[in-house]
């Protein structure tokens, strides 16, 4: 009999190879959407670059947390560690980048590595600085603005982003909001007339637990300054709109350069107009 065959993906997702002697560039993706959302972003890089995605999603301490309310058994040097066993060997030269709370890693992985191995940049991905000021204990995240960042998500999810007023959720909780978040999604295409409330509320909880389990892992790491210049890419419709810089200029000694693009914090992967912004930056020394 044969043995069973180890189903779980893998960590590192060659999306293209690089052509001898030219860039391959990391993406530290954290979840959420499925790690094929960088297909377009493969394609939008310099012929003969090439990409390959790290998927926190195939590393069951990870994937696991957002299935038990968010509890993770791990630490984000520990993450970091096994990113960058899955990276061997290194193709050089290269980029490291890192959406959402992937460049929390990515970071990580930086002070993890000897200084002939770092990167020649780190490209950060609307993510947010793990700088006390940016910490929150989870009851901070209030109903009305997860409801918020769940409809960016599930936008993004079916491919048919929408919009709320400004006001529609304003000072709701998850009972009374939902059911607006579900109306837009409906009239947007995104979901179907007659989808249940239920199972929104489902797919609500699996998405606010995996915002914890970040916010947990994030709360005990105490980072030490990056180790090279950081790029930051600004969705529009970012998490945290208001602050150019989402708390990155503590972390960043050798400099910080900021770049807006179209889009929200998930479209973002995916818009070509916004990928033309972020594939130049990615192949810049």
């Amino acid at each position: 009999m044969r043995p069973p065959r180890d189903r779980r993906p893998p960590v590192a997702l060659e999306f293209r190879a690089a052509a001898a002697g030219r860039r391959t560039v990391y993406v530290v993706h954290p979840g959420a959407l499925a790690a094929q959302v960088h297909r377009g972003l493969a394609d939008a890089l310099p012929e003969g670059d090439g990409l390959t995605v790290l998927d926190l999603g195939a590393l069951d301490e990870y994937a696991q947390a957002a299935l038990n309310g968010g509890r993770a058994d791990t630490t984000v040097p520990a993450l970091a560690g096994r990113l960058l066993a899955a990276m061997e060997p290194v193709r050089v030269p290269y980029t490291l980048a890192g959406w959402s709370f992937g460049g929390v890693l990515a970071l990580a992985m930086t002070r993890a590595m000897p200084a002939e191995r770092r990167p020649e940049r780190l490209v950060l991905l609307d993510s947010i600085a793990p700088t006390e000021e940016y910490k929150q204990p989870d009851e901070a995240l209030e109903p009305d603005l997860l409801l918020g960042w769940f409809a960016m998500y599930l936008g993004a999810k079916r491919g048919k982003p929408f919009g709320l007023g400004p006001d529609a959720i304003a000072g709701r909780g998850v009972d009374d909001g939902l059911p607006v978040v579900l109306d837009a999604a409906v009239a947007a295409g995104a979901l179907l007339p007659g989808t249940p409330l239920p199972g929104l509320r489902k797919l609500y909880d699996t998405y606010v637990d995996g915002l914890l389990r970040n916010n947990r892992l994030t709360a005990p790491y105490r980072p030490d300054p990056a180790p090279l210049p950081l790029v930051l890419v600004q969705a529009e419709r970012s998490l945290v709109p208001d602050d150019p810089t989402l708390g990155w200029t503590p972390l960043a000694p050798h400099g910080l350069t900021r770049y807006g693009c179209p889009g929200d914090h998930y479209t973002m992967l995916s818009r070509p107009d916004s990928l033309g912004v972020i594939a130049p930056l990615l192949h810049a020394a």
